[in-house]
């Protein structure tokens, strides 16, 4: 099976929000920070393949990667295009389900 890419969007202004979610949790919480590379990682290796409890389906093909450290838990969000492009929308730190409002930018996007 081929590896998955794995892209980043930006915004108009150039800005890729995941990525900047990720600097800031890189810099705040090193751990959380790694745990969520590797679930990128497997995204790369398995792409459509990655199943729960690594990945989870929302609705209107936005995906989330999970992540958890302690009782937090680290979610990106994620849409597959074809087989092989996995385009990383939105990241999130919830205490629960997911909010709409974030699953309605990550479509938005």
């Amino acid at each position: 099976m081929p590896r998955t890419t794995v892209v980043f969007f930006q915004d108009d202004d150039g800005t890729a929000p995941v990525v900047e979610w990720l600097v800031e949790l890189r810099r705040t919480q090193p751990r959380a920070f790694a745990k969520c590379v590797v679930r990128i990682e497997r995204l790369c290796e398995l792409g459509h393949e990655l199943r729960r409890p690594e990945t989870d389906t929302l609705r209107d093909g936005i995906h989330e990667l999970r992540a958890r450290l302690g009782r937090v838990n680290y979610r990106i969000l994620y849409s597959i295009h074809g087989r092989v492009v996995a385009v990383l929308l939105h990241a999130l730190t919830k205490d629960d389900m997911v909010p709409d409002q974030d699953i309605d930018l990550a479509v938005k996007r």
